[in-house]
């Protein structure tokens, strides 16, 4: 049986432990937040997802389309949202271990943007930055084999459903089996795997992790690719899991600042961690926050700012002596 080249880590072990220990914390509350949280959560799932192949909509106008509304946008934008919706629709009914259901959830993703949805590519195709070609997918004719002996792996490997789905993941996007939709479909079958471990990977999902930290993840992607093996793809994943289940256990007061700001306005995990520290200490220096979240200081600068441009914290006083205040608090 083929088996993907990736290394387990001792953080890689040390992550699956923890993540194994949030679970259960975050499933109890996750049944006492209801109905309203988990659509809002859909919404910015959908969002996220497309979002990252540049659809220009906002969460507004997501929600509004699925509310049944009239949107004025691109039409392919539109079409490209309620193919989401309508595959999400999907989720409790696709196996992640069957090709016909990739294939099914392929079609619907992608339906009415491309001829061949539904089907595996039958050309060749290239991952393109602005420097140019990033990476060359293998030959079309070797794509349902690929996919095959991945799908096998997948469905008997002992290891860990949490490291499967990670290099399923790394593994799909470096075959790139579609001529499109593969990021989109990449990341909610990695969902679908996740699912099989817990059922709340439906409402936390893979999408919003991406989209939080999409250099982060290309980087990790790259990374793979140089080694060799998905062993820095497995760890970032892994490690935004756990983010994003840390960001749901602070006390009761940040999390409904995270509620209610999350659906109003869409915040990542991140951003939703660093509300709920600066409800406890409104005294915390970015430098305090970048050691708390394990994150570089450069990339809570980011989380800082965009928190602001959105409204959502401002600065009262220096910034060797000011606090932080949170607006939508």
């Amino acid at each position: 049986m083929y088996k993907p080249p990736f290394e387990i880590s001792a953080k890689t072990i040390n992550l699956i432990a923890e993540i194994s220990a949030q679970i259960e914390r975050y499933a109890i509350r996750w049944e006492n937040e209801g109905l309203k949280l988990r659509k809002a959560n859909r919404i910015r799932t959908i969002h996220s997802s497309l979002a990252i192949e540049g659809n220009n909509l906002s969460e507004n106008q997501v929600q509004d389309i699925i509310n049944g509304k009239n949107v004025i946008a691109p039409l392919r934008e539109i079409q490209e949202v309620k193919n989401a919706i309508n595959t999400y629709e999907m989720y409790s009914s696709l196996h992640p271990f069957s090709i016909d259901d990739l294939l099914k959830a392929h079609g619907s993703m992608m339906a009415a943007l491309t001829d061949d949805a539904g089907h595996f590519r039958s050309g060749g195709v290239g991952v393109f930055s602005e420097t140019g070609l990033v990476h060359m997918a293998p030959p079309a004719n070797r794509v349902p084999q690929l996919i095959a002996d991945l799908m096998e792996w997948l469905a008997a490997s002992p290891d860990h459903l949490l490291i499967r789905s990670c290099v399923f993941h790394y593994e799909f996007e470096f075959i790139h089996p579609f001529s499109d939709g593969n990021g989109r479909i990449g990341r909610l079958w990695q969902s679908l795997i996740l699912g099989k471990l817990h059922p709340l990977f439906e409402h936390l999902p893979v999408e919003n992790m991406v989209y939080s930290n999409q250099q982060e993840y290309y980087d990790a992607i790259n990374e793979s690719s140089k080694k060799g093996q998905c062993g820095p793809f497995i760890e970032f994943m892994l490690s935004e899991i756990l983010s994003t289940l840390k960001s749901h256990q602070g006390n009761e007061i940040g999390d409904n600042v995270g509620i209610n700001v999350g659906i109003n306005v869409g915040i990542n995990s991140h951003e939703q961690q660093i509300i709920n520290l600066i409800v406890k200490n409104n005294r915390l220096t970015i430098k305090d926050v970048a050691l708390y979240l394990s994150l570089s200081q450069r990339q809570v600068e980011r989380l800082f700012a965009s928190l602001k441009a959105k409204g959502i914290l401002s600065r009262q006083g220096s910034n060797k002596n000011g606090i932080w205040i949170i607006n939508a608090y």
